[in-house]
């Protein structure tokens, strides 16, 4: 996508662990936050198994903070997600061969342990100042808070980069992208680059949640436990009971809202295979919502990478609408939410808004996004430093 003639372009490294355990995504990106210049390094940084038990702990207890008090567990986890940040970030320069000073600004999302927009509630463990300092980059972080006071849902927040995708590729309106991390969400794009987005259901936190109570496992990999099992349509049906999918958008999800209860009674694959469904019959159910049907569904995040959510997807989906994967298009399927947050922080700095009344309900385009300068007092660094 051509970029704005004088706009200046940062060079920016994005991340995002966002509601999965899995670690942390990080991507490079050079843009300036209306069109995508080019992608460039990107890498994934595992949280090891004690670090997801701390992060485990820390949604266990995330419904103590709705009364202002920070549990214990928050102190741990945070720690756990600064320090696999900062590994991240120099496990990618040193993959990249490139020295701090050649990043303009990292995007950095942090771990969500709880979302409850109805109570205007939103966290993020991660320290943007603290990171800012030992990284020795400047740090855009808190990317919801803002959304979330001026009374939006606070999420999703990747429309205005999936937008920019879009229309970097040519694709004609209507379509949806789909990004299925932890919890699912969709962008629908329309003419003239509308945007409807909103949280569809869960995406891959309930399978992640099953093979990890029983088989301790990190994800059903490559859908391989689903691919084995049948479909129990009476423990789907209970799944699907909830009103949250009869609910009109803005709407969005915590990565608990939803539980494996319903599949308690089934064996492992049977489980995995009902829980796929789950996700693909969500994701399908949500054109209700939508002006008009999609023309192809483009799935991102790690769910593009499971064939059996896609599969039970593309036989959702009315026809003739196709599905496909973000790589089908060229972009880095499991990494565009970290790019997402690259984009989202050049916006943040050139103070364009992030959300919109379409994709989180709030009256007008919100801006969002805290700055912590690696060096406080020092002003804020160039692109060319």
């Amino acid at each position: 996508m051509n970029i704005a003639t004088g706009n200046q372009v940062l060079t920016v490294l994005g991340m995002m662990s966002g509601t999965s355990l899995d670690g942390v995504d990080a991507a490079i990106l050079r843009t300036d936050g209306e069109g995508v210049a080019e992608p460039g390094a990107r890498l994934f940084q595992p949280y090891d198994r004690q670090e997801r038990e701390v992060l485990r702990a820390a949604l266990a207890a995330a419904p103590l903070a709705a009364a202002d008090i920070p549990p214990p567990a928050f102190a741990a986890a945070a720690a756990v997600v600064d320090a696999a940040h900062l590994r991240a970030i120099e496990a990618l320069l040193d993959q990249a061969r490139l020295a701090r000073r050649e990043i303009d600004l990292v995007g950095f999302h942090g771990q969500t342990v709880f979302h409850a927009p109805e109570r205007r509630i939103t966290i993020q463990l991660g320290d943007g100042e603290a990171l800012a300092r030992a990284a020795g980059i400047d740090v855009v972080w808190d990317f919801r808070s803002a959304d979330i006071a001026a009374g939006g849902q606070g999420a999703p927040l990747v429309p205005a980069y999936h937008r920019a995708l879009a229309v970097a590729a040519g694709l004609e309106p209507p379509l949806a992208l789909v990004n299925i991390g932890g919890v699912a969400n969709i962008t629908w794009i329309g003419k003239d680059g509308e945007l409807i987005a909103f949280d569809t259901g869960p995406g891959n936190a309930l399978i992640d949640d099953l093979v990890a109570a029983r088989a301790g496992m990190r994800m059903d990999e490559d859908g391989r436990l689903a691919a084995a099992g049948h479909v129990d349509d009476a423990a789907l049906a209970r799944l699907l009971a909830e009103s949250f999918f009869e609910k009109r958008p803005p709407k969005s999800l915590d990565r608990n809202d939803f539980s494996i209860e319903p599949v308690a009674g089934l064996g492992l694959e049977d489980a995995a295979a009902t829980l796929a469904a789950f996700t693909a019959e969500a994701l399908a159910r949500a054109a209700r919502h939508l002006p008009r049907p999609p023309r192809r569904w483009i799935v991102c995040g790690g769910g593009a990478r499971n064939p059996v959510i896609l599969r039970q997807l593309a036989a959702r989906v009315p026809a003739p609408a196709t599905v496909e994967t973000a790589g089908d298009h060229g972009w880095r399927e499991e990494f565009v939410e970290a790019e997402a947050f690259a984009y989202l922080a050049a916006r943040s700095l050139r103070g364009l808004p992030l959300t919109f009344p379409g994709t989180t309900g709030v009256e007008k385009p919100v801006l969002g996004g805290r700055l912590a300068m690696a060096r406080p007092g020092e002003g804020a660094r160039s692109a060319s430093a």
